[in-house]
């Protein structure tokens, strides 16, 4: 039988042993826990006085995070006072920050709690100490009374008054907890068995003991059922503190009592660890997924990555924000790395728009040049717009508008209001020249009826390519450039059609020639043997110089508006082509490396 006891103490000690191994899971408790949204500095330190000045005992968990966030705040202050410094014409190198009383004062706050906290844990070092000592001393005056078996009836009662006062004293140091408790029930256990002057109070004893231990099983049992885990968990060390403080049974009873106590707390225990693994895992893959926003962000500020133009930036900044939104829908990582990872991305994030920033107000400068330069050529056309002196005038005005068309883009709005007041100019002095000149109009009448015919030719040389076409195009660009005046109403559809026409009748010559290019160049490679990796790295080189120059364009074209009214925008029309010309100049020169290739 009293090996059966030992047993029992055994297994006592190693379910303590079992607790302490989830402590470490227990203390991802704290990490679930949830804490105000703090926007301010101001907000944090009012908080830390409020931990300071309170009698609760502060958690080192929001104490922590309240410091980390003041340190956030404050350097991001600093870092925006920096650069309203440096915008303001100041050198970062000369930057010193302000003097921050708030700091002074969450420092005070702190080093408060931090006295506190020092005190209240040398304080229960000092209780645990004396507590030890008190427990010791209960463990002789029980250890002397089972010396004397003569006399256990007699100390009966002060044996029971010895066992409550051992429930009464808590905490001890751990590292004596189960020694403690393994000697404390050995002597309870002897001193029983020494008990044989009054068994039936033995027996009432281990009758009501049995009764505690079976009240604190089914309690138990009835905890697999409770849907809190981490409450079933607390609940279940609430009831082994109790199975320690209740006195032994009958030996027969001992071990059975102890297996089905120890199964109800394995469930327990293994549903507490199974949720926090759970968690961990998902933390896991919450970090997998940041870190794959992180790598995004970070590739969308790589030099090759950055926009060339105010479109490409308006598409990118679209992205970046996308990002954004779907880390706020990925929960909380592992608190190690909770704040590590939000760094990076909020890194990538300010490094992106840093960036962006900068293009806009290299841009904005530019748009400010142009605008002051349009302003200009509005105010002379206004100046011109009255004159009668026809002819010269007229070339003035040629003039400005070929200033205007060299002039970069502005932004659309007030470029388009610009334009309108610079062709409102223009229309009026052509205008009035074109009532002062209202006897030429059957002459126009006619010329419009002769460039009409020379639009139809052109039309004509796209359905049925010439051999000499180049110089029958030219040829009739020049017959179309000497036909006087048309009417100023029909000029801007007649130009569209020309110029249309045109376009389609040089896309198909570009074509053509573009085909005897390329045949030419493979009959040039034909025999060739050397020197081919290098022309192929020439055209390569090429390729990458017409891209970035396509880009250029395209980013100009974002600029224009392709009309103005009724008006045709003649520098739109100039850009287009330039365009196309570039598109047509890639293709070759990716059919030229693919016969290199192939060669």
């Amino acid at each position: 039988m009293m090996e059966n006891e030992n047993k029992s103490l055994t297994e006592a000690t190693e379910n303590v042993q079992n607790i302490a191994e989830v402590a470490e899971v227990q203390n991802a408790v704290e990490e679930t826990k949830q804490y105000p949204v703090y926007k301010t500095t101001q907000e944090v330190v009012d908080r830390m006085a409020e931990i300071a000045q309170s009698e609760d005992e502060p958690e080192r968990q929001e104490v922590e995070l309240l410091k980390s966030l003041f340190y956030k705040f404050r350097n991001a202050d600093n870092e925006a006072k920096k650069q309203a410094f440096i915008e303001a014409g100041g050198n970062a190198e000369e930057y010193q920050p302000e003097q921050d009383e708030n700091e002074e004062k969450f420092k005070a706050e702190l080093s408060v709690i931090r006295e506190r906290r020092q005190k209240a844990f040398l304080e229960l070092e000092q209780l645990k100490a004396d507590n030890l000592m008190k427990k010791l001393e209960i463990l002789d005056k029980i250890k002397a009374m089972t010396t004397t078996p003569e006399e256990t009836g007699a100390h009966y009662q002060e044996f029971k008054t010895l066992q409550e006062e051992w429930k009464t004293i808590t905490p001890v140091p751990a590292e004596k907890a189960t020694e403690l408790w393994k000697n404390y029930q050995l002597y309870c256990e002897q001193f029983y068995d020494l008990l044989q002057l009054n068994r039936e109070a033995r027996e009432y004893d281990f009758k009501k003991n049995l009764e505690i231990k079976t009240q604190i099983i089914e309690t138990a049992e009835k905890l697999a059922e409770e849907e809190d885990v981490i409450s079933a968990f607390y609940q279940l060390q609430t009831l082994h503190d109790q199975w320690r403080e209740s006195g032994p049974v009958a030996k027969e009873l001992r071990e059975d009592m102890w297996t089905r106590f120890k199964a109800a707390s394995t469930i327990i225990n293994k549903r507490y660890q199974d949720h926090y693994l759970a968690i961990k895992e998902k933390e896991e893959k919450n970090l997998e997924l940041k870190t794959a926003l992180c790598e995004k962000a970070e590739a969308m500020t790589a030099v090759e990555a950055i926009p060339a133009n105010a479109a490409a930036w308006d598409e990118q900044t679209k992205l970046m924000l996308e990002l954004q939104a779907e880390w706020k829908t990925i929960g909380f990582t592992a608190q190690k790395m909770n704040a590590k990872i939000f760094e990076r991305f909020r890194a990538a994030c300010d490094a992106f728009f840093t960036k962006k920033n900068e293009f806009y107000a290299q841009l904005k400068e530019s748009y400010a040049q142009n605008i002051e330069k349009k302003k200009a050529l509005v105010e002379q056309a206004k100046e011109l717009a009255e004159s009668t002196e026809w002819r010269a005038t007229a070339d003035k005005f040629v003039n400005l508008q070929k200033e205007w068309k060299a002039i970069g883009a502005t932004p659309h709005k007030i470029g388009e209001e610009l334009w309108a007041e610079f062709i409102g100019a223009c229309n009026k002095f052509f205008d009035a020249r074109n009532a002062a000149n209202a006897g030429q109009r059957n002459e126009q009448q006619e010329n419009l009826q002769k460039k009409y015919d020379v639009v139809a030719r052109l039309k004509a040389l796209v359905e049925e390519p010439v051999e000499n076409m180049r110089e029958v195009l030219r040829s009739l660009s020049e017959e179309f450039s000497k036909i006087g005046h048309v009417p100023f109403k029909e000029k801007d559809a007649l130009y569209t059609e020309y110029k249309q026409a045109l376009d389609a009748a040089y896309s198909k010559l570009n074509k053509a020639n573009a085909g005897r290019r390329l045949d030419r160049f493979k009959k040039s490679i034909k025999d060739a043997a050397e020197n081919l990796g290098d022309e192929r790295s020439r055209l390569a080189r090429r390729l990458e110089n017409l891209k970035k120059e396509l880009a250029t364009v395209e980013n100009n074209l974002s600029f224009f508006s392709s009309s103005n009214g009724k008006k045709a925008n003649p520098l739109l029309d100039g850009v287009k082509k330039q365009m196309e010309k570039i598109k047509d100049e890639i293709a070759l020169t990716i059919e030229k490396i693919k016969a290199i290739d192939e060669k």
